[in-house]
């Protein structure tokens, strides 16, 4: 029997965990992804405390973190979970069923890629996905945005203070940000838009050299870039809490309050796949540390009858 499970073995998990198990509650992690998606960057500079360091060491520091405590970590993916009436959970894997007072969902969520001839072997060799991650690696480099929403944007006025040219290439007729970035993208004679183009190609053997273009651009249908940076949203892991009826928005995101509290008593989320508008891996260390102390006050305030059998 555990006062927490947190599923989602990322850093927003293990941060969660640690803290929790600081409070003396009987905390388990299940994963399936250890470190989660942030092992995939090569270089970290923006989680204070570390000048720079990559997504699996800094990954690795928190677990190793969590593991000076009494943290139960248990590689394996959830496939089920449901609250009893006695007011606990059964969190069940393909191989074992936790109990637990209360539950995190840490699942974070994974980019839509782009799905054409070249990505997938170019990936991490000039493919990105986080201009806040990796801007710095293309300084004086000319890259491209795929993408149109008011992220893809950020993502280009980010690179254009490292880069001395940023595309702008959207699919549709226009590119639909935040007015207030509109206007900085309109002011800012690095960026180029190309609307109504799509990309089908990433060009490159070892690295990004460019990509082919469904419509000729200034008479060529290939653009010569180093960098391709990817921006078409992403897909929130957000299913499984459904299963306790979860409230998602639009996007498919866990909606939290500030304490990182669902609608469902007990239950709380943190990192990716919530609705914050800001994601990193510092804005998702604090929701769990948030959900720890919750799960913490929500664990101590409520009674949890148990038999021998359920046990």
């Amino acid at each position: 029997m555990y006062d927490l499970v947190v599923i989602g073995s990322g850093v927003t998990g293990y941060g969660a965990a640690m803290y929790a198990a600081r409070l003396d509650l009987r905390v388990a992690v299940i994963g399936n992804v250890e470190g989660g998606t942030i092992t995939l960057t090569d270089d970290v500079a923006n989680y204070p405390g570390y000048v720079q360091l990559t997504g699996q060491e800094l990954a690795d520091k928190l677990k190793e973190h969590a593991l000076d405590y009494p943290v139960f970590i248990e590689t394996g993916m959830v496939v089920d979970i449901f609250k009893s009436k006695e007011n606990y959970f059964y969190v069940v894997t393909e191989n074992k069923t936790f109990l637990a007072k209360s539950v995190l969902f840490a699942t974070g969520m994974k980019e839509r890629e782009l799905e054409v001839p070249g990505h997938d072997e170019l990936k991490n060799k000039g493919v990105s996905y986080c201009a806040l991650c990796d801007a710095p690696l293309y300084k004086d480099k000319v890259v491209g945005v795929v993408g149109g929403s008011d992220s893809a944007v950020k993502e280009a006025l980010l690179l254009a203070k490292y880069c001395p040219k940023v595309y702008i290439i959207y699919r549709r007729e226009k590119i639909r940000p935040e007015p207030v970035n509109a206007r900085r993208v309109e002011r800012e004679p690095k960026i180029e838009v190309i609307t109504e183009t799509n990309v089908t190609e990433v060009l490159g053997d070892q690295k990004v050299i460019g990509v082919k273009l469904d419509k000729p651009y200034n008479g060529k249908d290939s653009l010569t870039l180093d960098g391709v940076f990817i921006a078409i949203g992403g897909i929130p892991y957000s299913d499984i809490a459904t299963k306790l009826g979860v409230e998602l928005n639009e996007k498919g995101e866990i909606k939290i309050d500030r304490s990182s509290r669902t609608n469902i008593d007990g239950v709380y989320a943190a990192g990716d796949v919530v609705d914050s508008e800001f994601k990193q891996a510092i804005t998702g260390v604090a929701e769990g540390v948030h959900a720890a102390y919750q799960a913490y006050k929500y664990v101590n305030e409520n009674e949890f009858i148990f038999t021998c059998q359920e046990e």
